[in-house]
């Protein structure tokens, strides 16, 4: 037998609408985390990019177990000494909730050049409207 190895013009991408809506975050960065880097393909080559194109919509409707909505932390640093700022759950979900899949998937993801790239593959909306009907969307269903 022979090893096949994906190219990346070989690659055929898909484009796929998943519903945030009573989600639990989890659940749902690790099933887009998949999506985005291809493993759910035969062709699933590691160092190509061989995943589908990702729309999330209802983001601020996404729900997370136990306390977490107040006890789990966001950190940035402004790059400045004492430029440590930190967020609840909650609060980022206020102020914006596209961050909180954003964070969560990019922590599936791989860190490196290829998993920036595949990031790029994610829209995320906070409402139901998505500006990508053009592409024609299939609807992926998450298990709550």
């Amino acid at each position: 037998m022979k090893t096949y190895s994906a190219k990346p013009k070989e690659v055929g991408r898909k484009w796929y609408v998943i519903d945030a809506n009573g989600c639990v975050l989890g659940r749902l960065a690790s099933l887009v985390a998949v999506r985005l880097s291809g493993k759910h393909k035969p062709i699933y080559t590691p160092h190509i990019d061989t995943g589908d194109h990702i729309i999330v919509i209802n983001a601020a409707k996404v729900a997370l177990t136990g306390a977490k909505w107040d006890q789990k932390m966001y950190y940035r640093h402004s790059g400045y000494v004492g430029g440590l700022k930190s967020m609840t759950a909650k609060q980022l979900l206020h102020k914006r909730p596209e961050d909180l899949v954003t964070c969560a998937v990019r922590g599936m993801l791989p860190k490196n050049r290829l998993g920036r790239k595949m990031l790029t593959k994610l829209k995320i909306y906070a409402g139901p409207d998505h500006p990508h009907v053009a592409q024609r969307p299939q609807p992926l269903r998450p298990q709550v």
